[in-house]
């Protein structure tokens, strides 16, 4: 998609153009630079803080049209609160308030990031620049005009920062996780009949080749010839094939294990025989946000640079009911030879993530396994669409996916696993059943999953509350959100890179 932002740099003493945005804090302070550009305007400052009762509480914001002894055609004040208490979400936070704040009919804007008694160091722009360009992104391929002037035209934004040379920088590092995120988040906002199994495959082939990431892509008979048996069964029923997408980033030490993400890949959701209700099935399209997680990271890492060997496996089917589909009481062998009773059909993630699990393990040994996957409605009903569900084999993994989690927004919240959860699994005429029953729904579908990852460290992100259809946020106006990308960034830059 064609982003409706063009951002640029340029240094504090510069001019500024268009839309004014300046920051203060909690105290109404300003930074000396602004406290130069806003000269002249200060009555009108003022009168409008007054007017207002403005207490510069923070992520609050005052406009003023066209401000006496100022040229510029209007003026926004943002306060981040406690300026010395800032956190790098803040600063991304930041930047989609201020993007936020910037009128549809807007074509130039200038963001001033000067602040009293706190230098924004180019990291910190560079967050700032992210979240300008989060906020803005907008899915309208399929839109053939507009409704009405409030759909954004082409809108070009300077940051007067203090550091340009080292902003330039930092933002070429941010931007690479930024193309991950949208990326992902187009994958999202497809439509099935577009996107389909081999159209995303091919996708992916296509995109992350680009950045120097290598793809391997299985289809049906390779599926078949290796034992895949459990995913292919999902996709039995769809005139369209499965697909296994292996994405591989050499970045690291020649033979160091990989780091390994996988993801579910649905890439539209009947239910299958087990249909589900016609209400809200068009949500389905998004029950691959797992697979354009993993895609949009690998395309992130390799597009930084990032010094890891990294692994990405997205298993890729349509699950639809025709007189092919797999049947409730139908037992597949899956790539692990472990049987698998059929109870439910519409319980088919943990199908295809079982089949790639195992593939991962046995052909990449890597250090650990993270997958993502928009696995199960009660996930939603635990913890809403405010954090993912983290089931884990291993405390380390989990505590530093939480840690990446606080400092990304893209929080996790762990979740327990325990044998007692087995029994629920347990069938009488295979080794599982599909599903566990209604009870412990998430946490059965993740002890279901462990039985595919021996002693290999894994997580499993539970991502159905966040990955699509999540509520509106500073940072994103989008159905589809990207989640996960920076989470597993920020995860493998912090802990993993060499």
């Amino acid at each position: 998609m064609s982003e409706p932002v063009t951002l640029s740099f340029a240094r504090l003493t510069a001019a500024p153009k268009g839309v004014l945005i300046v920051l203060t804090d909690e105290t109404l302070a300003f930074g000396a630079q602004t406290q130069k550009l806003l000269k002249g305007a200060d009555a009108a400052i003022t009168r409008a803080f007054d007017a207002e009762r403005y207490k510069g509480k923070a992520w609050s914001t005052i406009d003023l049209l066209a401000p006496a002894g100022l040229d510029a055609p209007r003026l926004v004040v943002i306060s981040v609160g406690k300026a010395g208490e800032l956190k790098p979400a803040d600063f991304l936070k930041l930047g989609g308030v201020a993007a936020g704040k910037i009128p549809s009919s807007a074509r130039e804007a200038t963001v001033v990031l000067d602040l009293p008694g706190a230098k924004i160091g180019p990291e910190s722009a560079a967050e700032v620049a992210l979240g300008i360009r989060l906020r803005t992104y907008t899915f309208d391929r399929y839109k053939t005009k507009k409704k009405d002037d409030t759909e954004r035209g082409a809108l070009a934004v300077t940051l007067l920062v203090s550091d340009e040379a080292g902003t330039k920088r930092a933002v070429t590092v941010a931007d690479a996780v930024g193309d991950g995120v949208l990326f992902a988040r187009d994958l999202v906002n497809e439509p099935a009949n577009v996107l389909d199994p081999p159209e995303f495959a091919r996708r992916a082939e296509e995109h992350l080749s680009s950045v120097g990431v290598e793809i391997e892509v299985l289809d049906d008979a390779a599926l078949a010839r290796a034992g895949m048996h459990a995913l292919l069964g999902v996709g039995q029923g769809s005139i369209k094939e499965s697909r296994v997408v292996i994405m591989r980033w050499n970045g690291g030490p020649a033979g160091e294990p990989p780091v390994a993400f996988i993801g579910k890949g649905v890439t539209f959701d009947t239910g299958g025989i087990s249909i589900k209700p016609a209400a809200g099935m068009e949500d389905m399209k998004g029950d691959m946000g797992g697979a354009a997680c993993v895609t949009g990271l690998l395309y992130a890492l390799a597009a930084r640079k990032a010094k890891v060997n990294a692994v990405g496996l997205i298993g890729l089917v349509e699950n639809m009911p025709d007189g092919a589909a797999q049947r409730p009481g139908d037992i597949v062998t899956s790539l692990s030879g472990q049987t698998i009773e059929i109870i439910n059909t519409d319980a088919e993630g943990r199908l295809v993530l079982s089949d790639v699990l195992w593939y991962a393990k046995e052909q990449f040994k890597p250090k650990f396994m993270i997958d993502l996957a928009t696995l199960t409605g009660a996930i939603l009903v635990a913890l809403g669409s405010e954090y993912a569900g983290l089931f884990s084999n291993d405390d380390a993994l989990s505590e530093r996916l939480t840690k990446s989690g606080q400092e990304t927004g893209e929080r996790v919240w762990r979740m327990p696993l325990g044998p007692e959860y087995d029994k629920l699994v347990d069938s009488k005429f295979a080794d599982m059943k599909n599903t566990g029953g209604r009870h412990a729904g998430s946490i059965t579908a993740a002890q279901f999953l462990q039985r595919f990852v021996d002693k290999t460290p894994w997580a499993h992100l539970d991502i159905a509350g966040t990955a699509m259809s999540s509520p509106a946020s500073d940072i994103n106006k989008s159905w589809g959100s990207g989640w996960g990308v920076r989470l597993l960034n920020q995860l493998v830059k912090d802990h993993y890179e060499g």
